[in-house]
């Protein structure tokens, strides 16, 4: 199937739903699931965007220029996942408790709402990965366009390209709870701490990168090409020097590079009951 042809095939299932709510962050997937519908002739779209400590507060910014400049109505909710234990525990199944919330919550208004379909921006890439958010999806009947149209990110970013969508080469911006190794607690604190160490160092220009938070210790993630910039003198004593003002001791740089999902390297399997697969594979954290 061409790239035309899933486009053509997202639009008619979507236009065949008439009446739909979106999770919406305002990331690359959501972005174009979003602008996919206005497009689509859908008679009542709302985009809905959960709101928590975890969420990189200029993303919230973000989502809501964008759904505003498609002229789709757009509301936010607090979402509550830290008050779970079985998410601010952190486990490797995180993600489930916090989807879970905020698909439940999702539901709860498409009922008031008489709205029969909740969707989200799953695409084909994210059914073969190791995400745990996806049973809290299936369990609450959302449905995935992206995945059934079959288009991989590449092919989102290419269309929303063409699309003139600005989020076509934003980078992956997953949840600041990402951040920290498996089995240590999540607090509204710890979580401000990262966020606010991330965008301190985005103003040298970094626009990929992550703090992965190790207690006393600030781990810097940044692409190859973002070394010289992080080590030059002037620059990497502010960075020092704000990062331990949070709170850090040590302040280092990971000499692997920026990638998705190293957290995750840790582990080389966990209980295959509720995913199927024992090997944890990389996702965009």
């Amino acid at each position: 199937m061409t790239l035309d042809e899933k486009f053509t095939k997202l639009k008619d299932g979507l236009k065949a739903m008439d009446k739909v709510i979106i999770a919406y962050s305002g990331g690359v997937d959501s972005a174009f699931l979003l602008k996919a519908a206005s497009l689509s002739g859908l008679s009542d779209i709302l985009a809905v965007t959960g709101i928590s400590e975890s969420l990189q507060k200029d993303e919230l910014s973000t989502a809501k220029e964008l759904a505003s400049s498609l002229n789709i109505k757009h509301l936010t909710i607090m979402t509550e996942e830290l008050s779970n234990e079985n998410y601010a525990n952190n486990p490797p199944d995180r993600c489930y408790y916090c989807k879970k919330d905020l698909f439940g919550k999702l539901r709860e208004i498409a009922e008031k709402e008489n709205c029969p379909f909740v969707l989200d921006g799953t695409n084909a890439d994210d059914a073969k990965d190791w995400r745990p958010g996806r049973r809290a999806a299936m369990e609450e009947g959302v449905r995935s366009p992206l995945l059934d149209a079959g288009l991989s990110k590449k092919e989102i970013r290419e269309l929303s390209r063409s699309l003139g969508l600005s989020t076509w080469d934003k980078p992956a911006a997953p949840c600041l709870s990402s951040r920290f190794p498996y089995g240590r607690k999540i607090t509204a604190e710890a979580l401000d701490r990262v966020s606010r160490a991330e965008t301190f160092i985005k103003k040298f220009g970094i626009k990929e990168l992550r703090v992965r938070d190790h207690a006393e210790t600030a781990r810097i993630e940044v692409n190859a090409e973002d070394f010289k910039a992080l080590t030059d003198d002037a620059i990497r004593n502010e960075i020092v020097s704000f990062l331990k003002s949070l709170g850090y001791k040590y302040v280092t740089l990971d000499l692997q590079g920026f990638r998705s999902g190293s957290g995750n390297e840790v582990l080389t399997d966990i209980n295959s009951e509720n995913h199927g697969d024992t090997e944890i594979r990389r996702k965009e954290t």
